[in-house]
């Protein structure tokens, strides 16, 4: 998982998620699911301080954040429906985590239908959040690229500065010699 994200990148991700027109569910339960419906969820932990941290809850808790599948949009109401004593804004950050990460990000690229937090699908990933996924993507693999390339271009740089003054220390000494 790529852990250098932006908290830009991850926010404009979490607010398309989010603030996106709700669209209606099928009540279809998706194939292969193992989470049990109207299964009541764990209140949010009083440790859970951090949005990684519910993240991590959230990941064990929900086959969707475990499995990275596509999330529905306005999920962020189905987790308050499931765990009404959340922080919001520890909530949003951890939606803007996990929906901005490279896993998620590849998996809504090639998605077709998402997910609601009981592993049912929901409606479908639309051609307009598949582009921003790939873009996303593009994105922050051209700014790594760069990234990579000026620390080559730094430490050939350095390098070089560190031999031209090793030459430089040994004409000093060759030429200070008193013979």
């Amino acid at each position: 998982m790529n852990t250098s994200l932006t908290s830009q990148s991850a926010e404009s991700a979490a607010d398309m998620e989010n603030t996106a027109s709700e669209q209606p569910t099928q009540s279809d339960a998706a194939e292969g699911t193992t989470a049990p419906t109207g299964a009541p969820a764990a209140p949010a932990p009083a440790g859970a301080t951090s949005a990684r941290a519910l993240l991590k809850q959230l990941q064990q808790q929900f086959v969707p954040f475990r499995d990275c599948l596509p999330l529905s949009i306005g999920i962020d109401k189905q987790i308050l429906a499931q765990m009404p004593g959340i922080d919001r804004k520890l909530m949003r950050a951890a939606l803007g985590i996990h929906t901005g990460s490279q896993r998620y990000l590849r998996t809504m690229e090639k998605a077709t239908v998402r997910y609601n937090l009981d592993g049912s699908t929901g409606a479908e990933v639309t051609d307009v959040h598949r582009k921003h996924a790939k873009d996303t993507l593009q994105e922050r693999f051209r700014k790594e690229a760069e990234r990579k390339k000026a620390e080559r271009e730094a430490a050939a740089t350095e390098e070089a500065n560190r031999r031209r003054q090793e030459k430089l220390e040994q004409l000093t000494a060759k030429f200070s010699r008193k013979g």
